[in-house]
């Protein structure tokens, strides 16, 4: 149930994400040009990418495969457009990432964030700090499998 409800979310995100990009009109020439409507795809280094991508299976509940796990949503302008984003994790001796070298951070929205950081302590998984409220939503960090800082967002939609 946890792993359905969070992977809606993730699929929600790229969804809401790709409709506000798509609201965006670039012009060049007195002409548009095709804009970005949505996260392709997340990619980042690791030492172990079978132990993170089960890390992130087990506790935050992604539905993983060999590659790691593709989000399938739709496009708002055209319900019948499916889309998708991927998750990887790399190998920390990649070259794919060069030249950049640069650290990450990724924003899952979830849903019930005071429910899901209870089950993640009771499971072992690091707290950064508490979990803060704006006018736009709920905060908090944790940590995953290898030290990542990672952000938990429950929106308020």
């Amino acid at each position: 149930m946890k792993r359905t409800l969070l992977i809606i979310f993730v699929i929600g995100a790229s969804f809401l994400s790709g409709f506000a990009f798509k609201s965006i009109i670039t012009k060049q020439n007195n002409r548009k040009m095709k804009k970005v409507t949505g996260i392709g795809g997340v990619f980042f280094k690791c030492k172990d990418p079978k132990k993170v991508t089960e890390w992130y299976q087990k506790h935050l509940g992604l539905n993983t495969n060999p590659y790691g796990a593709t989000f399938d949503w739709f496009e708002g302008a055209d319900s019948t457009k499916k889309g998708q984003t991927q998750w990887t994790p790399f190998a920390e001796t990649t070259k794919y990432f060069e030249p950049s070298n640069k650290d990450f951070m990724i924003n899952y929205r979830v849903e019930n964030l005071e429910a899901l950081v209870a089950d993640l302590k009771k499971e072992g998984v690091t707290i950064v700090d508490t979990i803060e409220t704006y006018d736009y939503g709920k905060f908090v960090h944790i940590l995953d499998a290898e030290g990542n800082k990672v952000q938990l967002w429950e929106p308020k939609d």
